[in-house]
């Protein structure tokens, strides 16, 4: 089995040890990081997310191949970096102001970095100014969590506050649905992390 294909598998997984292993060995026998990445480690973060999405793999199976990949990224970063490599686009995360739940936020953030994003993770209780700060960084993409119904309408104030602003605004967590999104004008939806994934991507104009 080509080294490519053994990453897979071990990104997959979610064996971090062998992710590093296998990352640095291809770095060191001279394999383009790009190719790393966009042929082994996002492809099985894509399986992952797809298993996830039919019931055939589960939040912890999901939390342990992100963070064998944010191994693996560990590594690669500053050498794609240097390779002048490109991001498929810029997104924030943040869960909205009142409200400290992160776990779904985490997993989000660790697939949209697994699909190729650059990802700024604005953390918990986030106001407005936090939001809008990262559009005024070059985010092209902001995405609310919530876990509370008590702080479910500060995303209503956050997305009229950026609505002239040029940035995507998707909203998601536990007591968020489609119909929410709609009657606050939020531009797209997600009920876990992998169609926040591919909402990030249809925000952009990026086939899902």
């Amino acid at each position: 089995m080509a080294k490519i294909e053994v990453l897979y598998e071990a990104v997959l997984k979610g064996k971090r040890k062998d992710v590093t292993t296998l990352v640095m060995e291809a770095v060191e026998a001279k394999v383009n990081v790009a190719e790393i990445l966009m042929e082994s480690m996002i492809p099985a973060m894509a399986e992952i997310g797809d298993r996830f999405s039919r019931n055939e793999a589960y939040v912890p199976e999901m939390l342990i191949a992100a963070r064998a990949m944010q191994a693996g990224l560990d590594i690669l970063d500053p050498l794609l970096a240097e390779a002048g490599h490109e991001p498929i686009g810029k997104v924030a995360i943040g869960t909205v102001k009142g409200d400290l739940h992160d776990i779904g936020k985490n997993l989000v953030a660790m697939m949209l970095k697994g699909a190729g994003f650059d990802v700024v993770d604005l953390g918990v209780d986030c106001d407005i100014e936090k939001y809008r700060e990262a559009v005024n960084s070059g985010v092209q993409v902001i995405l609310l969590s919530a876990l509370l119904t008590t702080t479910m309408p500060y995303m209503k104030e956050v997305v009229d506050a950026l609505k002239d602003s040029g940035a995507k605004i998707l909203i998601g967590g536990a007591p968020v649905t489609q119909a929410y999104a709609d009657e606050i004008g939020a531009d797209g939806y997600s009920d876990d992390a992998n169609t926040a994934v591919k909402s990030a991507k249809v925000a952009l104009g990026i086939a899902a």
